[in-house]
């Protein structure tokens, strides 16, 4: 295994890091056990949580497992989402941050998380709130660094400017999700964390199980995300994200790679990728996403790839000035 430091932190993380989610859900306490030694075995050592996977069981599942390791650890959690029927028990303001560590921290049994992330961006609290009290989590020891999930790169660099101002801990990763069809990271996240140090632990490289091998246009599983989850599927509905995957499968199949490789190859191939989260109910799932780092993703097969669906346009609309028709660069 690879390890890479976490933006501008001292912190070295592993190449590929381990999701949680199905930790108490998808997967069983004892099936939870097999993917995290699965995962450890490969030299996993970033183990990505939130409060509300699975009523919380993700955490307390997670905590009993990393209880014999936990200083060789990087253990990742969340915090925005309601965890309960109580109007605060929800979003990023001080009161319910500084209750949701808390909790997490109980359930993890551990003293502290390594790396925070605000789950979403919160347009009802001041940000300046938001970071102030994040910073006192970091005073108190009981966060080491603060990280954001789900921010657009305006709000990342607005928490950014911020920190800068009033001296407080800056975020050292942002966790967008971004996949093979899912590519807006790439107009201005991933340019801008690359340019400002950010760690970049990406999410959902699979696409919810839409590049694992499973779909194709004429073809559903029976069980998965897509299938089951409404959420998903509605994130997956576009009719051409299933011709992607036909696509992807035959290019797997000719360069001899398990298509759910290749996709997570192709993710952590992007320079400003510290690290893709894999995910999977059981160590059959997990088994081909932790041979994507054996992918040989030289520049020739990245841009075969990439071309089986279409970039984003740049932000400023100006595809022009990707060709030879401009105004000239420096």
């Amino acid at each position: 295994m690879e390890y890479r430091f976490l933006g501008r932190t001292g912190l070295k993380i592993s190449r590929l890091a381990m999701g949680t989610m199905s930790f108490g859900g998808d997967a069983d306490a004892r099936t939870s056990a097999a993917l995290y030694h699965q995962a450890r075995a490969a030299g996993i050592n970033l183990f990505d949580c939130a409060d509300v996977y699975n009523g919380g069981e993700a955490e307390r599942i997670l905590g009993r497992l990393i209880a014999a390791e936990r200083d060789q650890i990087v253990l990742t959690s969340k915090s925005y989402f309601p965890t309960r029927d109580d109007p605060n028990a929800r979003g990023s303001s001080r009161f319910h941050l500084v209750r949701a560590v808390e909790a997490s921290l109980r359930r993890l049994n551990t003293d502290r998380i390594d790396l925070f992330f605000l789950h979403r961006f919160d347009e009802q609290t001041a940000l300046d709130e938001t970071l102030r009290a994040l910073d006192d989590l970091v005073s108190a020891g009981k966060i080491l660094y603060p990280a954001a999930s789900n921010f657009t790169a305006w709000q990342a660099m607005k928490a950014l400017g911020i920190a800068e101002a009033r001296g407080w801990a800056r975020l050292a990763a942002l966790q967008p999700m971004y996949n093979l069809v899912k590519r807006q990271a790439e107009v201005e996240i991933l340019p801008m964390a690359h340019a400002e140090g950010l760690g970049v632990i990406s999410y959902s490289p699979l696409g919810g199980g839409l590049l694992s091998g499973r779909y194709a246009q004429a073809q559903r599983p029976e069980r998965g995300r897509l299938v089951e989850n409404m959420m998903y599927a509605t994130r997956y509905g576009e009719p051409g994200y299933y011709a992607v995957a036909t696509r992807l499968s035959a290019l797997a199949a000719e360069v001899g790679a398990h298509p759910a490789s290749l996709a997570i190859a192709w993710v952590a191939a992007h320079p400003a990728i510290t690290a893709p989260l894999l995910g999977a109910r059981d160590v059959a799932q997990l088994a081909p996403a932790l041979r994507a780092l054996e992918v040989p993703m030289d520049e020739a097969l990245y841009q075969r790839i990439s071309a089986l669906w279409p970039a984003p346009p740049p932000a400023t609309d100006r595809n022009e000035e990707a060709s030879r028709h401009n105004y000239g660069a420096r």
